[in-house]
């Protein structure tokens, strides 16, 4: 296919990919021609007659690959972003192709001898620290990757990769359909009562674009409770809801999960660990098993505690409507009346106060000008992967562009649930390459001419995507392997939970929160009171998510051989166990639909939201009482962290913009655990 656009190098600004030029057809051919050039690149470099030298084998493993980066990039944000059965296709067919792929480079022979060769006598090599820091990470990704195994383990560490890359694919697309189907349908708006005019217009034209014209739908967020649980008046339509986010694809995907885990314990066997879990924090900041189990353990007793005394205030407050008890489908409506009575804060009064444009404009991009001193402008010549995916170029402090920007807010069909951010385009000075990122959210679309209002948790989520996306864009290093968000798991949510402090900041949230038809600012007493508020629902909060980490993390500290029949009941005995079983308040995810542990990356590392919240509270105080300018303090924040993506040991950035290592302290008093 000599049109096929993947085949040159983009010559849009930044190598944006020509969307407007690529079709579905196009990605096979490109990722079988770029997975064959990559191999031929490899294998120049294993058959070179001159001894191992750090550019004529790392520097050409690094520049390896060209082709089949452009396509896999493009591909993953897509079929995430906007999939169809085809792209569901293609993604099922390639996903074990590119595990082998990968074992192919990982377990070449030729080439883990010359960079073991490098790595032996790298006190001799002169390096800078940047180049060492490349050696010394492609060496242990090797040894992890199993180069050290005999052929018949490696063999089966083939096997084992491809089959998980194949259940992986599975488990998603099980997921977004079975997300899709348990959408909750109804006739009328007075069903609906409780959820604000604009909310039940967004679901009306949800129904219209899903070709329920006529009808309301609720479309399932990808987490377990769904924000509407917080509004519904109609107390057996929370059940419904709730029931129907709670089942998703427990019978395709709970055999799956059980699979799952023990192909990734026998892995973990094979390469020397005894279990997956231990296999993956041994390459994070955590470093141990009981580093990890140290920190949420030590959560759960007073998270507990704190979401009974939160339950107790619930119950007195479903008393007055006739409630003997409550139901995990009460949780979230009655914590929204106590937060109406004890704190006069209404969750949907405050929507109209955050309007998405407004938001983005004046609070999100007005805050990084604020710390960073960059720019934005929307460049609506340059076309996305979908016409919602709206591009930007930032500027820097001096003017020149910094990089692509793209935004793409709303929820449809074709999207899997959640928020993220993707890189269509690594930054890399020895590609010459700038960054090109994507932060993907899941906004209820409004109806055509309406605005999009946002709950107070959307607001926060877009600030926090965002601060992946600066750590995107802000990446400065030289080699693709460091770029950007390319840090330890339980480091990389670091960045993006600082970023939500400024959501909160005085003069930024003063700069947004108006009013979309008056534009009266946000009255400074309700201010206050959400101040006061920040507080209440923490318990509820940090047992939703612990009961997600500790079941992320019972799945992956089983030991090679350990035999799981039944998913549900290994899950009830899980939470059991870690003292979580409270039935008022799932699990953030369950096992059937926790697609960060199952087919995202996550495995055994959903603890890194805490984990790295302790560094985010640290830093959230650093910022306040440092004594310098923000513009200052925003600085040495970019040039000594999000500026260094994986050139330097995580801690190590931490430290320097600190100056000493993180303290739990902050955390606790923010969760109300201290």
């Amino acid at each position: 296919m000599s049109d096929n656009p993947f085949f040159a190098t983009s010559t849009l600004v930044h190598e944006l990919p020509p969307f407007a030029e690529i079709r579905e057809e196009h990605y096979l051919p490109a990722f079988q021609q770029g997975m064959a050039v990559q191999l031929t690149e490899i294998a120049g470099i294993v058959a070179d007659p001159e001894p191992p030298t750090f550019d004529n084998t790392l520097v050409a493993l690094e520049r390896s690959g060209a082709l089949l980066r452009r396509v896999r990039l493009a591909f993953d944000n897509q079929e995430a972003s906007d999939t169809t059965p085809v792209l569901q296709e293609l993604d099922a067919v390639l996903s074990p192709r590119l595990a082998g792929h990968a074992d192919a480079i990982h377990l070449d022979p030729g080439l883990f001898a010359r960079i073991d060769a490098l790595y032996r006598g790298r006190a001799e090599l002169g390096l800078d620290a940047e180049s060492l820091r490349l050696l010394e990470r492609h060496h242990t990704a090797f040894v992890r990757a199993g180069a050290e195994l005999s052929a018949e383990d490696q063999h089966r560490l083939r096997v084992i990769n491809a089959e998980l890359a194949a259940d992986e694919a599975a488990f998603r697309q099980n997921v977004l359909a079975d997300t899709r189907a348990r959408a909750i349908v109804v006739g009328t708006a007075e069903e609906l009562d409780g959820l604000s005019p604009d909310a039940v217009a967004a679901a009306a034209e949800n129904g219209r674009a899903l070709g329920l014209d006529g009808s309301y739908v609720l479309s399932l967020k990808n987490f377990s409770n769904q924000t509407e649980l917080a509004a519904l008046g109609d107390r057996a339509l929370r059940e419904r809801l709730l029931a129907a986010s709670l089942g998703r694809a427990a019978a395709a995907n709970g055999p799956l999960a059980i699979r799952m885990s023990a192909l990734r314990a026998e892995r973990a066997a094979l390469l020397g660990y005894p279990s997956h879990g231990a296999y993956v924090v041994a390459d994070e900041t955590a470093g141990t098993v009981e580093a990890v189990d140290a920190m949420l353990g030590g959560l759960v007793a007073p998270a507990v505690a704190n979401a009974e005394r939160e339950k107790a205030e619930l119950l007195a407050a479903a008393r007055a409507d006739g409630l003997t008890e409550l139901a995990a489908h009460d949780w979230a409506y009655y914590a929204e009346k106590v937060r109406r009575t004890s704190y006069l804060i209404d969750g949907d009064g405050l929507r109209p106060y955050f309007e998405l444009e407004r938001v983005l404009h004046d609070g999100v991009f007005f805050a990084a000008g604020l710390v960073y001193g960059v720019s934005f402008t929307e460049r609506t010549d340059l076309v996305g992967y979908h016409p919602d995916a709206r591009v930007f170029e930032v500027f820097d402090t001096d003017g020149g562009s910094l990089g692509l920007f793209l935004g793409d807010f709303h929820a449809r069909a074709s999207k899997r649930g959640g928020a993220w951010m993707n890189e269509l385009v690594p930054q890399s000075d020895l590609l010459g390459k700038r960054p090109v990122v994507v932060n993907n959210l899941n906004i209820a679309k409004p109806a055509v001419g309406e605005p999009a209002l946002l709950t107070w948790d959307e607001v926060r989520t877009l600030f926090h995507e965002f601060g992946h996306a600066l750590h995107g864009l802000f990446s400065d290093v030289r080699y693709p392997l460091f770029s950007g968000t390319e840090v330890p798991r339980d480091f990389v949510e670091f960045p993006s939970q600082v970023n939500e402090m400024w959501m909160t900041r005085p003069e930024v949230l003063a700069n947004y929160a108006r009013h979309h038809v008056t534009g009266e600012p946000l009255p400074a007493e309700l201010v206050e009171r959400m101040a006061a508020a920040e507080g209440f629902g923490q318990g509820f909060r940090t047992v939703e998510y612990l009961a997600a980490a500790l079941l992320d993390w019972a799945w992956h500290t089983l030991p090679a051989g350990h035999e799981v029949t039944d998913a549900e009941e290994f899950e009830a005995e899980a939470l059991r166990r870690a003292g979580l079983a409270v039935p008022e308040i799932p699990p953030r995810y369950r096992t059937a639909y926790f697609s960060h542990i199952f087919s995202g990356g996550y495995s055994a590392g959903y603890y890194a939201y805490i984990w790295s919240e302790v560094l985010d509270a640290d830093t959230v105080e650093w910022f306040g009482g440092n004594g310098r300018p923000v513009r200052e303090s925003g600085e040495i924040f970019r040039r000594e962290l999000l500026a260094r993506g994986g050139s330097r040991p995580a801690l190590d950035c931490f430290r320097a913009v600190v100056g000493r290592d993180p303290e739990i302290g902050p955390l606790l008093a923010r969760r109300g655990l201290g």
